[in-house]
């Protein structure tokens, strides 16, 4: 069929800007979407998160037994896996490097469900046991591509008819395919570029098979295998499964790239763009989007030769997502480099909104009071925001604490520790924080794992950037645009930006205010070369 070229001009002249941080030529409009006057997937988005809720509980409680045929090959699997590390590695200096390298050969053999843990566990520095994240962050990232005559069928039970009806060419390579899903470059009838991410055949009825094997197996390994500092088995499948879930319907994703090109759009933010949905195509399966162009994130060379600011680009990221964060309560759950791409005016595009952040008014407010008290070296109310968020439970005496933490003293440079010091440190603290009750919920778990990618996007784009200046550009940014919202909904007497501590910010990166008037990403870097490697001569237990 030929192009109907007077209905995609008109098309290309639609005015949605206003309404989304799009891109500045649509495809297509998303007036009526964001007027409320949507598509029926869109008005079915409510019920489905409630329904997916009110399901998460069943899916993740110990059943009695599990699948059994899948239950089998996972206990096959993982148990040769610590067997096999008992009798090589265990108790000596390799044991939990050999034990990190034997989880990650049998997420790879369980397959995409196993992988996608795996690389959730990769992103949680700090959370999890330094070997097992560098190890799982080896989880590939492209699975096998599913046969095209299996998308061409998925596609067609999605659309409900032929694909020739719909499309005018399908690319059979995929761009990219993934645990749960690939993706595919095409053109529809009317000439718009577009990509096509289907999901692979079965993925809803294996994750939730995993999920219920996986449940019944947590329990069991409590005590017996050093998984997590804050997130014991149990614990880390009801937060893998409250996120892998929503992957599982590309229509929640569909209506998370709408909600977080809306907010960014309320914030200003025109540093971002988000695809638009197509308002008609998509389903629980499939989901077509418009097509956008632009920089892999770590090609800073040629980012360089476009004249892209890279600097800019960092701090325009960095204030997005916190904007998103404290003042909105929704962002992008899932940052990394396969995720977005710098388009050649310097803008970010984000891709992939299957796992996205959204808050409790409780969580937001949570999350803004230890920003606030962070800048502020408000030490008391940075831990009170921890409890609120669910990290600590909700009676935990914050001056406790404070006091076991030794949060009250002047602070430590870790780099001045001797190994064995910084090794009973951490014990000492690992232990506190479990006594406490502490734990990892899933809005603080996306929350740092953006962060650490944001922080790896400084060491490739602006390695020689002052942390300090960063940092106090970014509170500045937000005293000067948000402070009397901030005030008002924290109860604050007094602007943020007059109470400004960079003698507390600089303890936060564990140097000596007194000493250090700055700190470039490669100095940082270098100090935790050094932490690593003193910490890699002892081990934790």
């Amino acid at each position: 069929m030929a192009k109907d070229s007077d209905t995609l001009d008109s098309v290309l002249t639609a005015d949605d800007l206003h309404l989304g941080s799009f891109s500045d030529k649509p495809p297509w409009s998303m007036a009526e979407v964001l007027a409320g006057r949507g598509p029926n997937w869109l008005e079915k988005v409510p019920i489905l998160r409630d329904q997916q809720a009110r399901f998460l509980p069943d899916l993740t409680r110990p059943p009695r037994l599990p699948p059994l045929k899948r239950a089998a090959v996972v206990s096959k699997v993982l148990g040769s896996a610590l067997a096999a590390w008992r009798f090589k590695e265990r108790g000596t200096d390799e044991s939990s490097s050999g034990l990190s390298r034997r989880i990650r050969i049998a997420a790879e053999e369980l397959g995409p469900t196993y992988i996608k843990l795996a690389q959730i566990i990769s992103a949680g520095e700090g959370v999890f046991p330094a070997d097992l994240v560098t190890e799982l962050k080896k989880c590939r990232d492209q699975v096998p591509a599913v046969d095209f005559a299996q998308v061409t069928a998925i596609l067609e039970q999605e659309l409900g008819r032929p694909i020739d009806q719909v499309f005018s060419h399908i690319d059979p390579t995929p761009i990219a395919a993934a645990s749960i899903a690939q993706v595919h470059s095409a053109t529809l009838l009317t000439g718009q570029d577009v990509v096509i991410k289907v999901q692979r055949p079965r993925i809803d009825e294996i994750v939730r098979e995993d999920l219920r094997v996986l449940s019944w197996l947590a329990p069991h390994l409590v005590g017996r295998i050093p998984v997590a500092a804050l997130a014991n088995p149990p614990a880390l499948v009801e937060l893998f499964a409250e996120t892998i879930v929503e992957e599982l319907d590309f229509r929640l994703e569909a209506a998370n790239m709408i909600d977080v090109a809306r907010v960014f759009s309320e914030l200003d933010q025109g540093g971002f763009v988000v695809p638009r949905p197509h308002p008609e195509l998509v389903t629980r399966r499939m989901l077509v989007m418009e097509r956008l162009s632009g920089f892999n994130f770590d090609d800073v060379t040629s980012m360089k030769a476009a004249g892209v600011d890279t600097h800019n680009v960092i701090k325009t990221g960095l204030i997005g997502f916190l904007e998103g964060v404290y003042l909105h309560g929704i962002f992008h759950g899932d940052l990394h480099g396969g995720n977005l791409f710098v388009m050649d005016d310097g803008r970010t595009a984000l891709m992939d909104f299957g796992i996205t952040g959204r808050l409790t008014e409780r969580e937001r407010l949570a999350f803004l009071k230890m920003m606030m008290s962070a800048t502020t070296n408000n030490v008391p109310g940075q831990i009170e925001g921890l409890r609120d968020l669910g990290a600590l439970p909700h009676d935990t005496d914050i001056a406790t604490v404070i006091a076991d933490l030794g949060l009250d003293g002047p602070p430590i440079d870790p780099t001045e520790m001797a190994p064995e010091e910084m090794v009973k440190e951490l014990q000492r603290i690992l232990k506190l924080l479990l006594g406490y009750g502490a734990r990892m919920p899933k809005s603080l778990m996306l929350y740092v794992k953006n962060m650490i990618f944001l922080d790896g996007a400084i060491a490739t784009l602006a390695p020689e950037l002052d942390m300090f200046t960063a940092v106090t550009e970014v509170a500045t940014h937000f005293a000067t645009v948000h402070g009397q919202t901030i005030a008002s909904q924290l109860g604050a007497s007094r602007r943020w930006n007059e109470e400004l501590d960079l003698d507390g910010i600089k303890a936060g990166f564990g140097v000596d205010p007194a000493r250090t008037d700055s700190l470039t990403y490669e100095e940082l870097k270098a100090r935790r070369e050094l932490i690593r490697s003193r910490l890699g001569h002892r081990r934790l237990g």
